[in-house]
Order: C-alpha cells, then structure tokens, then sequence
C-alpha cells in the first residue's frame, strides 16, 4: 500500500492509524476513501447485526482492519485521527476514549469535504425541516440543470461522492449537530438554519450544549458568507447575528424585509411564495401540508436564489417554480399514505421531538386520532395541547413514554393509554376514526423501545393502516 499522499487529515499530528467509528454507509465509505488513499484503518462497530458483519468482512478483503461487535478502545486512544459516523453521540465510549487521549475527532463529512474541494454546497441544519429543505435545494439545483445531490444526513454520504469518478458540483449538504461538532472545516456555499427548538436531550445536557453545537455552522464565517435565516425565529436571527457574511430572511408570518415571504398575489389576493420582491407560485400550487412546509419552500427556494447570480434569471426563477410544483412529500413526513374506509392515515415518523409534532399538528385541518409515543427523549407534551385541542380528537399514548405523555396531557386533552403493541394501538385508532378524519402518526419520541428505527415504525404504520396484520 502506497503512503499517504495528503497528511493535512492529522492536524499537524504524525500521520498514523486512523479509527473509523460506524459501520453504516458512512463509515464504510469513508474507510474505502481513506484506505485507497493509503492511509491504515482501523473500523469498528458496536452493533453486531449482519449488516455491520458484513461491511467489516468486506473491508477486510480491501486490506483493512474491521470489526463489528464492539470498539477496540485501546487502539482508538492510540490512533492519529478517529472518524465518527453520524449518529454517533459525542459521548460514546469510543469518542470518549479518543479525546482523552488527545485523539482528534472529526466527522464524515469533514473527511468528504477534504477530498472534495471544488465542491460548491448549500449546508442546511436546524431542529426541524432539514431533510425536506435539503431534498427541496437539490431539487432546485437539478431543475436548473446542474448536477448536484443530497448528501449528509440525506442521501449520500460525502465519502462516496468523493469515491466516484465524476464528483458533483453542486451537493445539498444536511448537518445534524452531531456533524457540526466535528466538522471544523464547514464553509458552505450558502448556509440556512431553518428554526431552532430544545432537542436531544438525552444526548446533550442541556439546550444551551445543543445549541453551542448548531452555531457552528458559523465557525468560519468570513465577509463572502451567505445565509438564510428563518425571520419568524427570534433565536435563529440571535444565533446568527454577530456572523460576517451577507444574510438573507424567510417569513411565513409577514417579518420585515424578508427576502422569500408567504404574501397576497397581485390581483387575486390569494397567497403565494414570494422571492426577492416578485411572486413565484401560488400556495395552493405547492403540494406540501402545513405552513411549516411552505417555510422548508422558501428557505430552498431562497438558498439557491443567492447561491449564484445565474439562479436569479427569469427562466431560472421558472425553472424553480415548476419544480417546486412538482415535488412531493418525503417518506415519513407527514406522507398520506393511504385513504381507508373515509380515513385517512398520515405518516409524520421522523417527527422524533416534540417541536417536530407541534407543527404537524399546527397544519392539520381535518379531525384526527394522535399516535404519541416511543422512547422519551427529556422533553415535557404540555407544549402540544393547545394546538391539539383545534380540531384533534384523542391522543393514543403508546411505548415506553405512555405514562409521561399521559401525565402531560390528561386534563388538558383526552388521553387514552396504550401499551407496546403497535398493531393494538392501530386498531383502537381505526374505531376511534370515523369518516372524513384522519390517523396521525407523530409521535414526538425516538422509535428505539418498539423499532430498530423510524423507518421500521413508518413501515408497521403503512402496513397496518392498509389492514395488514402482519407487522
């Protein structure tokens, strides 16, 4: 194996073994980056399914070191360089066993973004609405033409891009503040920060830890720094307030000045997306539920707009309106899908918080039965009652946090009690629905008490609203 071409990875270290933390699609291509770039990995995984086994094998036959099942700790602390996957806290032993050894540790992407200097990338993070603006702003770029991809927390991992023969121009980048934490070289071609709400608090120990972790998207801001900041958030605009660069502002509640806005059409009155001072589509032609979409809209819409002056044309500004015309919900965002027996079911999985949950209900306009449940992440339900109580009719409290969400919302809202069996919890919702309402699956927790993701609870909801017992 050649040596190592580049060694600016070690941070003026000596060039040595580098840790990869994670197995998953992450993990596994940035060691196949790192390995054929001669560097010595060792990759690791604590979870022993046959998926981690698998990648560890496959590794192996590629000459490097790989285990699932747990984490070489030792070797870890000894390593020049750990690489964590997303997912993967802060606080996990083997990051933990790295930093005390004075082991830098930087992200997946910081290693993609090394290998991919030409890449241009709108970087997207917030509390909620990241996945759907990322999908929006690769939708966007692809319309105008250019070839660009989802990447980060969506997508594909930016290691696989820089594994390809034709890397991409352009990427739509989702940054978790995990990612954050460990990326020191973030500086993106436009940054946007959607909102900002108490989240994982059962990994941070406290909202001002998770929010220190958000506010390095600003790390490197410098004069020719871009960024869309959400107007209608008051934290967002203080987060960002003191970054160097040039800002824009979205508003769906008529802020000032804002350069995308929700405002009345010329002529009908009706509302419509506005950007920089001219209309660009009716709201009823975007077929996205909730005005918290019609934010996620704007945010890409505007990201995109100033991310080059050639996106500022009248074709260009048409070429976006018709995309956005076109673009449909995300899987497991707040995703119809299906109508049975005058019901309909709505998958809202992702929603693993309770500010997630709270603009889902915000949008709802139809009378609908609430499935509220999963593994509690620290947060109280109270914040859900007020808007619950506009046209919802009974919340289902399931999983581990049942007695919690109970004791939040009982007296506030009727409250039924479930257990740990999904399919129970979809059959009492069904007689609970009548025709012309609707079963909301937004459960405001993670899935890890009754599913190995959220997907796997999206799945189950899918199969048993359409009356498969089979789960």
């Amino acid at each position: 194996m050649s040596a190592p071409r580049d060694r600016s990875l070690f941070r003026g270290r000596a060039p040595g073994e580098v840790a990869v933390v994670g197995l998953g699609r992450s993990g596994t291509a940035v060691a196949r980056l790192l390995g054929r770039d001669g560097h010595r990995v060792y990759a690791s995984d604590a979870g022993d399914s046959s998926a981690a086994r698998l990648a560890a094998a496959e590794l192996a036959a590629q000459g490097m070191s790989a285990e699932a099942g747990g984490h070489d700790l030792a070797r870890i602390a000894r390593a020049a360089l750990v690489v964590a996957s997303p997912g993967v806290p802060p606080t996990a032993p083997p990051l933990a066993a790295a930093r005390k050894a004075g082991v830098p540790v930087v992200s997946e992407i910081e290693i993609g973004l090394h290998y991919l200097p030409q890449l241009r990338y709108v970087a997207v993070t917030g509390t909620n609405g990241k996945t759907t603006t990322t999908a929006l702003i690769g939708h966007l770029l692809r319309a105008l033409g250019l070839h660009a991809v989802d990447a980060g927390n969506i997508g594909t991992p930016l290691a696989q891009l820089a594994l390809g023969a034709e890397p991409p121009a352009w990427a739509a980048l989702e940054l978790s503040s995990f990612q954050l934490h460990d990326t020191p070289s973030v500086n993106p071609t436009v940054g946007v920060l959607t909102n900002l709400s108490p989240d994982h608090l059962d990994r941070y120990g406290d909202v001002e830890e998770y929010y220190a972790d958000k506010a390095l998207l600003f790390r490197n801001a410098h004069a020719g720094s871009r960024w869309v900041l959400n107007a209608d958030d008051p934290g967002v605009l203080h987060m960002a307030r003191q970054a160097a660069g040039h800002a824009w502002t979205f508003s769906t509640r008529g802020a000032p000045r804002a350069a995308a806005a929700l405002a009345p059409l010329p002529g009908t009155g009706a509302p419509g997306l506005w950007i920089d001072g001219a209309p660009l589509m009716a709201r009823d032609e975007l077929a996205l539920l909730g005005d918290h979409n019609v934010a996620n809209a704007l945010a890409a819409a505007l990201a995109v707009y100033v991310a080059d002056a050639g996106h500022q044309t009248p074709d260009a500004r048409a070429r976006m309106a018709a995309a956005l015309r076109e673009f449909r919900a995300l899987a497991n965002r707040l995703e119809p899908v299906g109508t049975y027996d005058g019901v309909e079911w709505i998958n809202d999985s992702k929603a693993t918080n309770v500010s997630s949950t709270l603009v889902a209900l915000q949008g709802m306009r139809k009378p609908y039965v609430l499935l509220l449940g999963g593994r509690h992440k620290g947060e109280p339900y109270t914040a859900l009652a007020e808007p619950f109580r506009r046209v919802g009719k009974v919340v289902l409290a399931f999983g581990e946090s049942a007695p919690m969400v109970e004791r939040d919302l009982a007296g506030l809202v009727p409250v039924e009690r479930m257990g740990s069996d999904f399919a129970a919890v979809i059959e009492r919702a069904r007689e609970l629905a009548a025709p012309g309402d609707a079963v909301l699956l937004s459960p405001a927790c993670s899935s890890y008490d009754m599913f190995a993701n959220y997907e796997e609870r999206a799945a189950a909801f899918r199969r048993l609203a359409a009356g498969d017992a089979a789960c």
